[in-house]
């Protein structure tokens, strides 16, 4: 239990926080609102002309032989054509769109065979109770690959784990939370959320290099070392703050009557389909290596023979769908659960169902990003955004600690990753682009900033899902008490993952991901 002191001002924080969040429109509506608003304000600035310098070298490839970067109008007749004859090609050429449904068609094999369900079980139920802890938080940050997946399964899954071992339950709940969603970029593997944010960013980039590249793989160094130090960090704020702050758990407290929990551990059916499994993943990999590894290997760059920039690096999806898909046929095969081509297309079927929404997001989103490259919009406030940087000395890595609190505030109201990446990104990456930093580099301070405060956040859509299962444990639970509760995550992460980032890049020296530049250099 929580005393009413400790959480009062920032459950009156809250209330603000859900008062204004509430006054946004559903994201769909909000870019449909928002491709209106840049039309008519791409009209107003191109009726008087606004323009700046073009600071690219003479010679860069889209620069206006006159030097200037005009806004231009699509209130005209010229704006209407392009924008009747773009609707569907906007849509259809919005790079997000086929990865990110590509990458989900082999998630969604493993997930429906049991095979990501038992593999996050395994994980959590051979830690012994000393690491426990850890585990779920690491647990948690893997099972972002299959996004809904800790949601739904590990989180419960937590709370149970720790009422067993006479823990609080809700101490359980927020470590797998804090995995699952404050660490949500964060990942060994590369999932479906990194080429729906590299298709946003290079579509942003292109704005000041047209020719600019960014691919699906752009930030897995840092987001494979983000993993380790998130699950550390997380299982320290859970063991050091907020489970002595909730003190021993009583079962009066509970909104229901809860048995005592017991812990199924693996069937030997499943434990024998996780090793076939794990051994056609292997398989997989060691073919994959044989393509790239050696410098006779097909898929390396064909012209300077390295891996970055090779086919390999640019068709990642294609790899993320068939690692997925082959161990996920294979557990299902040996589980019983999946037995011919039609359970793979069922699986794949139902996956495709639920991104309904999604295919709507992205329709008014693509329309919102094209417009905005029409006009000129986001490269003249890039070029203005830039000169008040450099005018005010913010030109070096520490701007990167003032873009990481805003992108964690600005969630806190638009909860959705591709949603706010893609309002933001074609303001922030040609901004920072002309300060002469890359990227991939700023798409992974970004990625900080969009995590770490999902846990604080009511916008965020599994907010209330998880509310549900908190009160099972503690029935005159709030929301105040549960963003209190996860407050302690946030905090810790901002910090800890913003060091990480500025002495792997600024100190070390490391790079973001393979082939992936610190500075940009047009």
């Amino acid at each position: 239990m929580t005393n009413t002191a400790s959480t009062g001002w920032f459950s009156r924080f809250l209330a603000t926080v859900e008062w204004l969040g509430n006054l946004l429109p559903h994201p769909v509506t909000l870019f449909a609102l928002l491709s209106v608003f840049i039309v008519i304000l791409s009209g107003i600035l191109g009726y008087f002309d606004i323009a700046v310098a073009d600071p690219r070298p003479l010679d860069a490839k889209g620069r206006d032989p006159d030097g200037m970067i005009e806004v231009i109008s699509l209130m005209s007749a010229e704006g209407l054509q392009r924008i009747v004859t773009g609707l569907v090609t906007n849509f259809t050429g919005f790079a997000p769109l086929g990865t990110v449904l590509v990458a989900l068609l082999g998630v969604s094999v493993a997930e429906h065979s049991g095979l990501l369900s038992t593999a996050l079980r395994s994980l959590v139920m051979n830690a012994s109770k000393r690491v426990v802890t850890f585990a779920i938080v690491f647990a948690g940050i893997i099972s972002n690959t299959a996004s809904e997946l800790g949601y739904v399964v590990l989180i419960p899954l937590a709370a149970m784990i720790f009422h067993s071992l006479g823990r609080h339950p809700l101490a359980g709940l927020a470590a797998a939370f804090a995995g699952v969603s404050a660490g949500y970029s964060a990942n060994l593997l590369l999932g479906t959320v990194d080429p729906l944010l590299s298709g946003i960013t290079e579509a942003a980039a292109h704005m000041i290099d047209p020719m600019y590249s960014v691919g699906p793989e752009v930030n897995w160094y840092f987001m494979f070392i983000s993993t380790f130090l998130v699950a550390i960090l997380g299982a320290l704020v859970t063991e050091k703050i907020v489970e002595p702050r909730l003190g021993q758990f009583d079962e009066k407290d509970a909104s229901v009557h809860l048995e005592k929990q017991t812990m199924e551990p693996p069937t030997a059916q499943e434990k024998s389909a996780l090793k076939w499994a794990g051994v056609s993943f292997a398989v997989m990999c060691g073919l994959l290596a044989l393509t790239v590894v050696p410098e006779w290997g097909i898929l390396r760059h064909p012209e300077t023979n390295e891996v970055a920039g090779s086919p390999f690096l640019k068709g990642i999806v294609a790899f993320i769908f068939i690692t997925f898909a082959v161990p996920g046929f294979v557990y299902g095969r040996v589980a019983g659960t999946m037995k011919n081509d039609r359970d793979i297309i069922d699986a794949m079927s139902k996956s495709m169902g639920a991104m309904g929404l999604y295919i709507t997001l992205v329709f008014f989103a693509a329309q919102f990003v094209a417009f905005f490259k029409w006009t000129n919009l986001g490269t003249v406030l890039a070029v203005k955004g830039a000169a008040l940087l450099q005018t005010l000395g913010l030109d070096g890595p520490e701007v990167f600690i003032l873009f990481i609190i805003m992108c964690g505030i600005v969630n806190l109201s638009l909860g959705s990753a591709s949603a706010q990446w893609a309002v933001t990104a074609p303001i922030f990456v040609p901004m920072l682009m002309l300060i002469g930093f890359a990227p991939e580099v700023i798409q992974a301070a970004y990625r900080i900033g969009d995590s770490v405060t999902n846990v604080i956040s009511p916008m965020m859509s599994y907010f209330g899902l998880i509310l549900a299962m908190a009160a099972r444990y503690q029935k005159d639970l709030g929301m105040g008490t549960l963003i209190a509760t996860m407050l302690p995550y946030s905090l810790v992460f901002m910090v800890g993952w913003s060091l990480l980032f500025y002495i792997w890049i600024f100190v070390l020296g490391m790079p973001v991901g393979p082939g992936a530049a610190t500075y940009y250099q047009p």
